[in-house]
């Protein structure tokens, strides 16, 4: 019976999660604005203390691949990649878009009647946006997305679908008044979900290369230089 560790640092939130055949084992999670390269380890540790599990006793590391904040995502990525380098443990990388969806579907009721549309927003009217069936069928993959009024139109011209994540408020106002539109607030990420779902990829053996792997950004990752006087 594996046991998975998970990160998720996709968001401001930095999450960590445990679990065994499946089953959560514990959690834990800091809302703390760029505390990730601090608090990250610190967070491993207390939650593999409080479990009473060593390192020694993980089966595979899984860390949330994106998109999401470039510097989250590349915290998460290191972190993961470290471990699993150090202790010679599989890595799996689980999608941020797919497990936010499974997230939140677990917690609806009748989640079959719905699509579920994660958000995460990427600066001004766009998101990175995907859909999904609530059995976690990929129904539009993810990709960025300029909100419109017309966003989502084929979709929910098909029936209802839970909008939710950190760019569904910006797009709440467009289709305000659609029957087919529901929103839910306050869903961040979790390593939970990353978890759980790390769970079947780990028994089809679906690793990534612990040498090369890079998160799914989606967007290129654009760099500056400061400005001198």
């Amino acid at each position: 019976m594996p046991l998975i560790l998970a990160l998720e640092t996709s968001s401001p939130v930095c999450s960590v999660a445990l679990t065994q055949n499946g089953a959560l084992v514990a959690s834990a999670e800091l809302r703390l604005d760029k505390s990730h390269s601090s608090h990250l380890t610190v967070l491993i540790d207390q939650l593999l203390g409080n479990a009473g599990v060593s390192l020694r006793e993980l089966a595979a590391v899984a860390v949330a691949d994106g998109p999401g904040s470039y510097t989250g995502l590349r915290i998460g990525a290191a972190a993961a990649k470290g471990l699993c380098y150090a202790l010679e443990l599989p890595l799996v990388a689980i999608g941020t878009l797919p497990a936010l969806a499974h997230q939140v579907a677990q917690q609806v009721p009748n989640a079959a009647r719905y699509r579920f549309a994660p958000l995460l927003d990427a600066r001004r009217m766009e998101v990175y946006a995907a859909l999904y069936a609530a059995d976690g069928t990929e129904l539009q993959a993810p990709a960025p997305l300029v909100l419109d009024s017309a966003s989502f139109a084929a979709a929910l011209a098909d029936g209802p679908v839970v909008f939710f994540g950190s760019g569904a408020a910006k797009f709440q106002p467009l289709v305000a008044d659609h029957p087919n539109a529901a929103f839910l607030t306050d869903v961040h990420p979790s390593a939970i979900a990353v978890a759980q779902l790390a769970e079947a990829v780990y028994l089809r053996q679906e690793f990534r290369d612990v040498a090369y792997y890079e998160p799914f950004y989606l967007k290129e990752v654009y760099t500056t230089t400061p400005k001198t006087a």
